[in-house]
């Protein structure tokens, strides 16, 4: 969330940046609106406050002496009645700019490429050389049937679209890939945590996935949610929390099961496992210093791109541009690693630096060198998502007889091949 004054103070600046967003600026002057309005009544509430406590003493001295005080009585009363008033009309508006403000994305920061889509993402750079192509490589859902260790149908049968079924050796690989990550992240200075997989709705609202992305996730009859992401639990476990400056930063990693509708991606990606509502994605989160954040971040790419040198697998790195970055981010670097069968790099990792965005909605601080109260900059990345990081294994080491296990995975495998059915 926004902070109010930054709107107050700089309307313009953020009606810009929200327009590179490609967002309504329209909010923006419907908060300015409401918050006046707000403050108004707020000063005036504040007003009749103090003069009815002057009354009170007035009436008091009055009685002390025998005097009349009925217009003090009669004139706190008159203050009494407008106050209520005043009161709910307050509250009201206080809750009003609050949703509204929920619902208002994070300023770019500056060194945010200015872009419409994703067209525009500049290349930050590459490592490896793609060796396989769509001319010499088979699909992961084809290796899966090939194999006969990846079932779409019975997924299917069990869950419904988007679902998949993985036996055997493919399971394993699965199981090995996230087990390497966590045991990388973990020798590089990240705390290993374990963390529900369903949240409390306050615990959504606090990194920004709720109120806006509601249609995107899936929630119990009793309003707990499905976390889209361990980046939820991982970010709220300091949520109305105050860190000490010695702590910083803290830096989280988490296996986790993800669960997503995909509301939006209708159409997109219907063969094999590249858009599943129901995914393992290994998390990295850290808590920083407000200027420390943005050296964090980098940190992060590469602690996420180190998993794929380790996998020897091609990969780039692009900054998002404004017109793509995510609700709750100031600035946004993906990771990309090649997929032969479809000829092009495709997503495997988002790290952004949400600066104090989430932690305003979830009031998360620490004490500053000169004991300043200060809201701390959160950071999140994926390190990384587990099925895509199988599907690109499975693709870029396929040979004529199956697939080679890299050198990196093969002591979690106990194997160096997963080979073809004779």
């Amino acid at each position: 969330m926004l902070d109010i004054k930054l709107i107050r103070n700089n309307p313009d600046a953020v009606k810009a940046a929200l327009g590179n967003r490609n967002q309504d600026t329209g909010v923006i002057d419907r908060l300015l609106e409401l918050d006046k309005v707000w403050r108004e009544d707020k000063k005036e509430e504040e007003e009749l406050r103090a003069e009815r406590n002057k009354l009170g003493l007035a009436i008091s001295e009055a009685k002390k002496k025998g005097a009349d005080a009925s217009q003090f009585v009669k004139r706190s009363g008159e203050i009494s009645a407008r106050a209520k008033i005043l009161t709910e009309e307050v509250e009201k508006f206080e809750k009003d700019i609050k949703d509204m403000m929920l619902m208002v994305p994070n300023v770019p920061d500056a060194s945010v490429p200015v872009g419409k889509d994703e067209t525009q993402n500049p290349e930050v750079r590459k490592w490896g050389v793609p060796k396989k192509s769509s001319k010499d490589a088979l699909a992961h859902d084809a290796l899966g049937e090939k194999l006969g260790l990846i079932d779409f149908e019975r997924g299917s049968k069990l869950g419904g679209h988007r679902f998949t079924v993985l036996y055997g050796q493919v399971a394993r690989l699965e199981r090995a890939i996230a087990n390497f990550m966590l045991n990388v992240h973990t020798g590089r200075g990240y705390r290993e945590v374990w963390v529900p997989e369903m949240v409390k709705r306050e615990i959504m609202q606090g990194t920004g996935q709720l109120p806006k992305f509601a249609e995107d996730l899936y929630k119990t009859e009793d309003d707990m949610w499905l976390i889209p992401t361990a980046e939820v639990p991982l970010t709220n476990l300091h949520a109305n929390e105050i860190l000490e400056l010695k702590d910083l930063p803290k830096k989280y990693t988490a296996l986790s099961s993800c669960f997503r509708r995909e509301a939006g991606a209708y159409g997109k990606d219907i063969k094999g496992m590249i858009r599943q509502h129901q995914f393992d994605k290994v998390e990295l989160v850290k808590f920083s210093p407000q200027e420390k954040s943005f050296g964090e971040l980098e940190g992060m790419v590469k602690d996420a791109s180190y998993i794929l040198e380790l996998l020897e697998l091609p990969h780039r790195v692009i900054s998002l541009c404004t017109g793509d970055m995510g609700f709750a981010s100031a600035k946004t670097y993906d990771i990309e690693v090649w997929i032969p069968s479809q000829d092009r790099y495709r997503e495997i990792s988002s790290c952004s630096n949400c600066t104090d965005f989430q932690a305003r909605r979830a009031n998360i601080k620490y004490r500053d060198r000169d004991g300043e109260l200060k809201l701390v900059h959160t950071l999140n990345g994926s390190g990384l998502a587990v099925g895509r990081t199988l599907i690109a294994i499975l693709e870029n080491y396929q040979d004529a007889e199956g697939i080679a296990i890299p050198k990196a995975l093969q002591d979690y495998m106990g194997a160096d091949r997963i080979d073809f059915p004779k």
